[in-house]
């Protein structure tokens, strides 16, 4: 169904008319002006991420409820980042006429998925026109005592930096998308050239052969693999961990998850800290699909656990007196400890050489994406 057919007010009353509110701080969510809150004893957390068609996303390899669940996930992620517990959400969307209804019903029926998982109210947001494909702008909205707010500032000299999960994973999916989508296309334009060709000879059967093929070119074989594509298309926000860290009375002194790439977070911390940082190589958590995915497209496993992005871990600092409890929960590795500032952001390798880390994370401002 084309969206034009049902206005913007008809759009949004489909996709949204079925959303009770979870939250008691949620007095009135979709249909007004204003979505009204209410928070009398706690801190509000405001986040809000955009996500452009092109320099964020690919719709060759990603579908509409993988992307409104990964949608959510990121701004979901940066509420626990901050110690806090999200409750509401908006999304604006910005639509060209290539998309219709039944897409944007798949986009809702993701974003809706990843709100239930934590417990997420969608309380509004804007729908409109696009002439250069999908702009998505979320917006999540969260809460935290005064007193539990965990920033980038905090991390003091001989803190513990620690990671949750493995590193790495997302790009290599990465990776691999974009691999097994230029090698689908090089066989397309093939044949698409032959196909003119056999059009112009007027040689008909030569012409049903090759549209044969063309209509059977192999998928992808992604066997051994499901890890990689998973860590890419279905992001998970961490607020498992959160609730573990509560549970063993740990507080960060400083947090942030890793959108970008460890290094780069990493350095956030240091600078807004005004600390330096000594990690090792051996203790970055890797997945064995991630290194094997590494090594067969001969790329360094530990460049692209560090400079990677999109695993949305969470990377944080403790107090060393923390070591036993961080040492005994799952999922959770030290890969090193907070320094002096003079020390500078070193990375120790494998047999023991210095390196100074350098912020090489993914930048979407880049002229690259230009």
């Amino acid at each position: 169904m084309e969206i034009a057919k049902l206005g913007e007010f008809g759009l949004i009353d489909r996709l949204t008319k079925d959303i009770k509110p979870q939250n008691k701080a949620t007095q009135y969510g979709v249909g007004d002006d204003c979505a009204v809150l209410h928070y009398p004893d706690s801190e509000v957390l405001v986040t809000t991420d955009m996500l452009m068609e092109g320099v964020h996303f690919d719709l060759t390899y990603i579908d509409m409820e993988h992307l409104g669940w990964k949608s959510a996930m990121v701004n979901i992620s940066d509420i626990f980042a901050m110690n806090g517990i999200p409750r509401q959400l908006t999304v604006s969307l910005a639509v060209s006429k290539r998309f219709t209804v039944e897409d944007l019903e798949q986009f809702y029926q993701g974003l809706r998925l990843a709100c239930d998982k934590w417990n997420v109210d969608i309380v509004g947001g804007d729908t409109t026109s696009s002439y250069t494909g999908l702009a998505i702008s979320i917006t999540c909205i969260g809460e935290a005592r005064k007193e539990d707010i965990v920033y980038r500032n905090g991390a003091k000299e001989t803190d513990l930096i620690c990671v949750s999960g493995d590193l790495g994973a997302a790009y290599m999916g990465l990776q691999l998308l974009e691999r097994e989508k230029a090698v689908y296309y090089t066989q397309v334009d093939e044949l698409q050239k032959k196909i003119a060709e056999a059009k112009a000879a007027g040689d008909s059967q030569k012409l049903s052969t090759l549209n044969a093929q063309l209509s059977t070119i192999a998928s992808p074989d992604f066997a051994g693999k499901e890890y990689l594509l998973q860590r890419q298309l279905k992001t998970e926000a961490r607020g498992d961990i959160i609730q573990r860290l509560r549970e063993a009375n740990i507080r960060p002194t400083a947090m942030m998850d890793i959108s970008d790439g460890l290094s780069s977070e990493l350095m956030h911390i240091c600078t807004q800290s005004h600390v330096g940082c000594r990690i090792f190589e051996k203790q970055i958590p890797i997945d064995y699909q991630t290194a094997v995915m590494a090594e067969e497209l001969n790329m360094n496993v530990t460049t692209c656990a560090l400079n990677g992005g999109e695993d949305y871990e969470l990377l944080f600092t403790v107090p060393i007196g923390d070591h036993e409890k961080i040492e005994a929960m799952e999922d959770v590795k030290l890969i090193g400890h907070i320094t002096k500032e003079s020390l500078g952001h070193i990375l120790v390798t494998r047999d023991d050489q210095e390196f100074e880390l350098k912020a090489q994370g993914w930048n979407p401002l880049s002229s690259e994406h230009h």
